[in-house]
């Protein structure tokens, strides 16, 4: 006697066709199968229809022969049949229906528990992530509430913005129009000291033609001099004490002119330095402009 297969492994279930001998495909899913194909299903099928039996022709005058025949077909089909049934009661067949019922089942239940855990987690998955959206919910009110303080602080800083905008125009307005003033007044400063330096310039220029032709008098002199003093040694103590007078005009005339030179030249460093310094307080704001410009315009006035 066949012992039946482990509980963990189906058996190998044959056929149910007669003939066949086939393996039936094992399946995971499903109602077990007992054909090895859907051909041998449908043969199996075919053959198991009785053929029905032939109407008497009218009249009651039936051929005996042809009952026979059908009886015998008949006769066929109900003992296939029987060979079958016969062939179904077999006990190995038995258990390995038995084994593949009891597969089946504890598949089904597998797949049961499975399942079961699938949805335990789906819930605890959908558990979770409503907390999750009622914490979003949560984090985008308060996001909300955020924004509309933001937009609220936003638009005090826009007005204070316009505001301090406008007292800075006016500011830098009046600024520029004051700055515009100290630039038109320092300009005529300008103007009346550039004046004065070419004054000083053209008396310079005076002063040393002035002292050109001095020295050119003077070796004029000493020319003529040595000429007397070559052409009439006699009329030397004479000349001498005219030269001499001579001599001492044209030094002072020359220390004169000298000095009326260097005045120039201090008075030009003087204006030169009231420029640089008038410059100099141009250049920076905010330390009184105006008075540094009248200070500088006094002292450019005295000789």
């Amino acid at each position: 006697m066949t012992s039946p297969p482990p509980a963990g492994e189906p058996a190998a279930a044959i056929c149910k066709r007669p003939g066949c001998g086939n393996t039936v495909p094992v399946q995971d899913r499903g109602r077990t199968r007992v054909f090895c194909s859907d051909d041998c299903a449908r043969r199996y099928h075919n053959d198991a229809r009785v053929p029905a039996a032939a109407q008497p022709p009218p009249g009651g005058a039936a051929d005996p022969l042809t009952a026979l025949d059908t009886l015998i077909r008949q006769a066929a089909v109900l003992a296939r049949a029987a060979r079958e049934q016969a062939a179904g009661l077999d006990p190995a067949r038995v258990r390995a229906q038995v084994a593949d019922a009891e597969a089946a089942r504890r598949r089904a239940e597998a797949a049961a528990v499975t399942a079961g855990a699938r949805a335990d987690q789906a819930a605890a998955e959908t558990q979770a992530m409503a907390e999750a959206m009622d914490a979003a919910r949560q984090d985008t009110r308060a996001a909300q509430a955020q924004a509309a303080a933001a937009r609220t602080e936003a638009q005090a800083a826009s007005a204070a913005a316009g505001q301090a905008s406008t007292d800075a125009a006016a500011q830098v307005s009046a600024a520029q129009a004051a700055a515009a003033a100290q630039v038109t007044a320092a300009r005529a400063e300008t103007g009346s000291c550039a004046r004065e330096r070419d004054d000083a310039l053209e008396a310079a220029r005076r002063a040393e033609a002035e002292t050109a032709r001095a020295r050119q008098a003077e070796a004029d002199a000493r020319a003529g001099t040595e000429h007397a003093r070559a052409d009439a040694a006699r009329e030397r103590d004479t000349l001498r004490e005219q030269h001499q007078a001579q001599l001492d005009a044209v030094t002072a005339l020359t220390a004169a002119e000298r000095a009326r030179a260097e005045r120039a030249e201090q008075l030009l460093e003087t204006e030169r330095a009231d420029r640089r310094h008038l410059t100099t307080a141009l250049t920076t704001p905010g330390n009184g402009n105006g008075r540094v410009s009248r200070a500088a315009s006094g002292k450019a006035g005295q000789p």
